[in-house]
C-alpha cells in the first residue's frame, strides 16, 4: 500500500473529526499496527485542530461568573432559634441553593456547549476548505501533466489559433490526433465569457463550418468532437449551449492547418 497516498486521501482528517464511516475507521485501526506513520499523522492533525480551535476560541459569556458568585456567596440565610439551647442556628435554604446551582450549571453548560460547538464548526469548515483547495490543486496538477504529455506527443497535430482584429489577446490551440481523429482544445488565453454565452469550436471542412462542440468549464485541455479532416479551426462566442451555425461577427480566434 502507498501509505503516503493513503494519508493524503483525507482519511486522517475525517477520522479525527468523526466524519469517517465505520468501515473506514476499522480499516484505519488495522493499518495503525502496521504503519506507525499513521499515528504521527493523527497526532499532527489533532494538534493542528487544537491550535486552530484555541486561536479561534469563543469565551463563555461574562454573566456566567457573575451569576455563579451571586448565587453561591450572596445567598440569604435565615435564623432558627433552638428553644432548648437558646442558640441561634443559621442555615441556607436547601431548595434555593439547589435551584440556584441548577440554573448556574445550565447557563455554564449552555455556554460551554456553544464554545465547543463553535470550535468544532470552525475546525470542520477550515478542514473542508483545505480539502477543497487540495482537490482543486490535484485536479489542476493532473490536467497540467496531461497537457504536457499531449503537447509532447508526436502523433498530435498542433494548430495555433490567433486572435481576430480587435481580439488579438485571445489565443487557443487545437490538438488533433492524427490516428484517432480526436480533437482537443487548449484555451491558452481566452477572455472570460459573459453570462449566457459560451465559446464554440468549429472545424472548416471543405469550406464549410462543422460544429466541433462547445467549450465547457474544463481545466486545461478540453476534449471536443471528433473531426476526420479539416482545413482550419475557429472559435466563436455563441449563446449558452451552442449554435447550429457560427456567428462570424463573434469569431475570436482562427488557425489554418
Amino acid at each position: 500500500m502507498d501509505i503516503n497516498a493513503y494519508i493524503q486521501s483525507g482519511i486522517i482528517e475525517q477520522y479525527v473529526l468523526g466524519l469517517a464511516s465505520t468501515e473506514e475507521v476499522a480499516e484505519l485501526q488495522q493499518l495503525l499496527v502496521q504503519y506507525p506513520e499513521l499515528n504521527k499523522a493523527i497526532v499532527d492533525f489533532e494538534k493542528s485542530v487544537e491550535k486552530y480551535v484555541m486561536a479561534n476560541s469563543v469565551q463563555p459569556p461574562s454573566f456566567v461568573k457573575t451569576a455563579l458568585e451571586k448565587e453561591l456567596f450572596n445567598t440569604s440565610s435565615e435564623a432558627i432559634i433552638n428553644k432548648d439551647s437558646k442558640i441561634p442556628v443559621y442555615t441556607i435554604s436547601l431548595w434555593r441553593y439547589v435551584a440556584a446551582a441548577s440554573i448556574v450549571l445550565l447557563i455554564a453548560s449552555t455556554a460551554l456547549n456553544f464554545y465547543f460547538y463553535s470550535g468544532y464548526k470552525n475546525s470542520k469548515q477550515h478542514y473542508e476548505a483545505l480539502l477543497t483547495e487540495r482537490n482543486t490543486l490535484q485536479a489542476n496538477n493532473a490536467s497540467y501533466k496531461q497537457s504536457l504529455q499531449m503537447f509532447g506527443d508526436t502523433s498530435m497535430l498542433r494548430i495555433e489559433m490567433k486572435g481576430m482584429p480587435g481580439k488579438e489577446q485571445n489565443i487557443a490551440t487545437v490538438l488533433w490526433d492524427k490516428r484517432s481523429k480526436d480533437v482537443y482544445l487548449y484555451a491558452t488565453n481566452m477572455q472570460q465569457t459573459p453570462a449566457g454565452k459560451q465559446y464554440q469550436l468549429w472545424a472548416i471542412v471543405d469550406g464549410k463550418p462543422v460544429n466541433a462542440g462547445v467549450i465547457n468549464d474544463c481545466a486545461g485541455i478540453c476534449k471536443m468532437k471528433r473531426i476526420d479532416h479539416a482545413e482550419a479551426f475557429a472559435v466563436t462566442l455563441e449563446k449558452e449551449g451552442g449554435s447550429p451555425a457560427p456567428t462570424l461577427s463573434e469569431m475570436y480566434v482562427i488557425g489554418k492547418i
